[in-house]
């Protein structure tokens, strides 16, 4: 068994505590398909049910911490200490529509002697599939207790890509769009499943090879990142630079393929 931090004992019991009312409300929200306002109403409750679970057991653990959440916003802490991102539901339309792939993800993030703020634990948790999948910082990543790296493919056209697709109100369906049309005739598949949080957790895992999305809110995407980087991937805006978080734009791979993909972005972006 891999040894890991209290952090992360705290973060994996806030997520699993907050996991059996997500799959009982999961299991009730197929039966309001029927009903024209229920779902909606109903997905939002679960959301923030299952968010205020989370906040009183990190909040219990850590009373001096931060936190920015999905739903509650911003909430104080010691300036000086270190916050929790959390997204309580990561993959809200699959829970309303009684797809069963969606996450909680909870990340740590510290500030530097530099003055910046760095991730540096994460956890995306399956509730359905009880699967965790978890980082910390130099210390690898892992799903329970099996070590995680990104695959080894080499070849764009071996290789498994996962997206984001824009939708009504939200992201840059022209940019998607040229992208798509750069990248999709040079691998094997592209796949939308719909939580980026688990996208990012399966590319740690060698399931998908790479990653692009842009138009992510931080709790998205912040303990994805670090799960990536600590299994040996890359992650950087679609310019290449390290400022995925600032920029909202995430393009994740192993370090053979990340380079390709970055080419195809950028002269897409042109």
């Amino acid at each position: 068994m891999p040894s890991h931090s209290g952090l992360i004992t705290v973060m994996d019991r806030a997520a699993r505590k907050a996991a059996p009312r997500l799959r009982r409300d999961f299991n009730e929200v197929q039966q309001l398909q029927v009903s024209r306002k229920g779902p909606a109403d109903f997905v939002s409750m679960a959301d923030k049910r299952a968010e205020q679970t989370i906040f009183e057991e990190l909040s219990k653990a850590r009373p001096d911490w931060g936190l920015l959440m999905e739903e509650r916003g911003e909430v104080a802490g010691d300036p000086s200490k270190p916050r929790f991102i959390v997204d309580p539901l990561d993959g809200t339309t699959n829970f309303l529509h009684g797809i069963p792939h969606f996450s909680i993800s909870i990340a740590v993030e510290e500030p530097m002697p530099s003055g910046k703020r760095e991730i540096t634990t994460a956890l995306v948790y399956q509730p359905l599939t009880d699967e965790s999948f978890w980082a910390e910082k130099g210390r690898g990543a892992w799903l329970q207790d099996a070590r995680l790296r990104v695959s080894s493919r080499r070849d764009l056209a071996d290789s498994l890509i996962a997206t984001g697709i824009p939708f009504l109100g939200h992201g840059d369906f022209a940019q998607w769009s040229r992208i798509f049309g750069a990248v999709a005739p040079e691998v094997s598949g592209i796949r939308r499943l719909g939580s980026a949080a688990l996208d990012l957790a399966w590319v740690a895992a060698g399931r998908f090879d790479g990653f692009w999305e842009s138009g992510l809110s931080l709790w998205d995407a912040a303990a994805g990142l670090l799960l990536v980087k600590e299994a040996g991937g890359f992650v950087t805006d679609f310019r290449g630079a390290d400022r995925a978080m600032e920029r909202g734009e995430y393009l994740a791979a192993n370090d053979g393929l990340h380079s390709k993909l970055h080419k195809l972005v950028a002269n897409a972006l042109r």
